[in-house]
C-alpha cells in the first residue's frame, strides 16, 4: 500500500516573510492605484481611448509605438475607464516579474535567495512605481526577466523548446518599448560567456542561429526606431547627463548597504562558513543587467547631445540591482542551510522594506508627485464655467509651433489631460514653452479678454505655469493686479486678480 508523501509547511521564518511580502505590495503597489494619473499615463488614456492612428499622435509618434497597450484597453473594458483599471496590469505584470526574479535568484546566486531578492526589488522605488504605473515599463520588467530565465534553461539544457521561448521573448522586448535597445547586449554577454566557458552544450552555431533569428525578427522595429531617431531633437526632455547624474541613477547604494550590512552580521554573529563566490556567467549575467541600460543610454545621451537617460528608461535595470545586492550578501553569508540564514535574511529585509518605505505619514500614498486630479478641481473652484478664462501651457514638449497653434483641435494629444480631468472654464491653449508665437498670443489676451475678465488661472505644470505667471505679473496692463499660487506636487495653479 503507497503512502502519499508527507506536505511540509513553511517555517515560521518564511510564514513571516510570505506576510511581509503581502503587506509591502498592499501598500507599495495597491494603496497608491486610485491616486491622481501623471502626465504619461494620462497619455495612455489617450491612446487607448482614440487608437494609435489618432491624427494628433503625429506630433510624437513614438507614443504608441508598444505592444503593451491592449493590456488597459482590456482591462478598461473590463473595469471602466479609471486609475485603478488602468494600473491593475501593471501589479500583475511586476506580481509576476517579482516571482522570475526571485526564481533566478534561487539559479544564480543561492538555492535560498529567493526571498532576500524580491525583498531587494521592492527596496528600491523605481520598481514599485512601475509596478503602479499604466505605462509599458512594468510589461518591460517582465519580459526581460522571462527572457533570461529562458535563456539560461536554454542553456542548461539545449533543448529547442526553451531556445524557441526565449527567441520569441526577446523579439517581443523591444516592441514594447523602443528604448529598450541595450538589453539585448545582456542576452549577448551571458550567452558568449557561457559558450567561451563551455558551460553548455548549446554550440557557437546553434546558439548564432537563435539569435540570427531574434535579429530577423527585430528588422521592422529597428525600421521604425531609425525613422523615429531623425526626429529625436523634437521629443528630448532633458539635458545630456552628468556623470554624477549617472552614478546616482545606478543606485549602487542598495548593493553597498546590503553587502556591509552582511559583512557585519558576518563578524557580529560569527558566521563559521565562508560565503560562496559566485561562477564568472552568473556574475557576467547579473552586472550585465545592472548596467547594460544606464551605459548605452548615457553613452548615447553623451555622443549623440539627444538625451535618453531619463528614470523611467532604466527600469530594465532595477532587477538587475536587486540581483546584485543579493550577490553582495551571498559573499558573506553561509552558503549551507543548516540555520535557515537566508531565511532570515529575507526576513529582515521584508521588514526593513516595508517600514523604511511605507510612507507611514501618509494614510494613502500618492502614485507619485502629480496631482492632475487636485489641481483640476481647485481651477474648476476658482474658475466656474464661463467665469474666467485659464491658461493651459500643454504638459509636452512636442506642443511647439507648428504643431501647436492657439486653435489646436481639442480633443488631441497635446492636451490629453484636459478630458482625463475636465476643466469647465475657458480654456486658453498655451505652448509647452515660450515662443514668439505664444507671446503674441500671450500679448494679444493680455490686452483683451484677460483684462476685461478682471480674473484668469494659468494651470498646468509647474516649470511652464512659473514661467507664465512671472510674464503676466510684469505685464503693463495688469499692473497692480494680484496672484495666489497653489501648490499640487509638480502641479501648479495661479489664480490672478484685478484690484477692487
Amino acid at each position: 500500500m503507497k503512502t502519499r508523501p508527507r506536505v511540509r509547511g513553511g517555517s515560521p521564518v518564511e510564514t513571516a516573510s510570505a506576510a511581509l511580502l503581502a503587506a509591502a505590495i498592499v501598500r507599495l503597489w495597491l494603496m497608491p492605484l486610485g491616486s491622481s494619473f501623471w502626465v504619461d499615463e494620462m497619455a495612455t488614456e489617450f491612446v487607448v481611448r482614440h487608437g494609435a492612428s489618432d491624427p494628433s499622435l503625429a506630433a510624437a509618434p513614438q507614443v504608441p509605438h508598444s505592444i503593451y497597450y491592449a493590456l488597459p484597453r482590456a482591462s478598461a473594458a473590463l473595469f471602466g475607464h479609471n486609475e485603478v483599471a488602468y494600473r491593475l496590469p501593471s501589479v500583475l505584470l511586476m506580481g509576476i516579474a517579482l516571482l522570475l526574479i526571485a526564481r533566478l535568484a534561487a539559479r544564480l546566486i543561492h538555492p535560498r535567495a529567493g526571498w532576500f531578492a524580491a525583498f531587494a526589488c521592492l527596496a528600491l522605488s523605481g520598481f514599485n512605481f512601475q509596478a503602479a504605473d499604466a505605462r509599458p515599463y512594468g510589461l518591460g520588467v517582465l519580459v526581460s526577466a522571462a527572457a533570461v530565465l529562458f535563456l539560461i534553461r536554454w542553456l542548461d539544457s539545449a533543448r529547442w523548446r526553451e531556445a524557441l521561448l526565449f527567441a520569441l521573448l526577446a523579439a517581443m522586448l523591444w516592441r514594447v518599448q523602443l528604448i529598450f535597445w541595450p538589453f539585448y547586449g545582456v542576452f549577448a554577454i551571458y550567452a558568449a560567456v557561457r559558450l567561451y566557458r563551455g558551460e553548455t552544450r548549446v554550440g557557437w552555431l546553434r546558439a548564432g542561429a537563435v539569435f540570427t533569428a531574434v535579429a530577423l525578427a527585430l528588422i521592422p522595429v529597428a525600421a521604425d526606431a531609425l525613422a523615429l531617431l531623425r526626429q529625436a531633437h523634437s521629443h528630448v526632455i532633458t539635458r545630456p547627463p552628468s556623470f554624477h547624474a549617472f552614478e546616482h541613477e545606478l543606485r549602487w547604494n542598495l548593493v553597498l548597504i546590503c553587502g556591509l550590512g552582511a559583512w557585519l552580521l558576518a563578524r557580529l554573529l560569527r558566521w563559521a562558513e565562508a560565503g560562496k563566490t559566485i561562477g564568472a556567467s552568473s556574475l557576467a549575467l547579473i552586472l550585465g543587467w545592472w548596467l547594460c541600460q544606464p551605459l548605452a543610454l548615457y553613452a548615447f545621451s553623451r555622443i549623440t547631445g539627444e538625451s535618453v537617460f531619463v528614470r523611467r528608461y532604466l527600469s530594465l535595470m532595477l532587477p538587475g540591482v536587486a540581483l546584485c545586492a543579493t550577490a553582495a550578501v551571498a559573499r558573506f553569508a553561509p552558503y549551507t542551510e543548516e540555520a535557515g540564514t537566508w531565511r532570515k535574511l529575507g526576513a529582515l529585509m521584508g521588514a526593513g522594506v516595508l517600514v523604511l518605505m511605507g510612507q507611514w505619514g501618509i494614510l494613502w500614498p500618492p502614485h507619485g508627485a502629480s496631482e492632475w486630479r487636485g489641481a483640476a478641481r481647485a481651477v474648476n473652484e476658482m474658475a466656474p464655467a464661463g467665469g474666467a478664462p485659464v491658461i493651459c501651457p500643454s504638459p509636452f514638449i512636442e506642443a511647439r509651433p507648428p504643431e501647436w497653434r492657439p486653435d489646436y483641435h481639442l480633443p488631441g494629444f497635446l492636451y490629453c489631460h484636459l478630458p482625463v480631468y475636465p476643466i469647465r472654464g475657458g480654456v486658453r491653449l498655451f505652448p509647452f514653452d515660450a515662443s514668439p508665437e505664444a507671446e503674441k498670443y500671450a500679448a494679444s489676451l493680455t490686452g483683451g479678454e484677460l483684462r476685461a475678465s478682471r480674473r484668469f488661472v494659468v494651470y498646468g505644470g509647474a516649470g511652464a505655469v512659473n514661467f507664465w505667471r512671472k510674464w503676466f505679473a510684469r505685464r503693463r496692463e495688469l499692473e497692480g493686479w494680484s496672484f495666489r499660487r497653489h501648490e499640487f506636487g509638480d502641479v501648479e495653479v495661479v489664480e490672478f486678480n484685478a484690484p477692487r
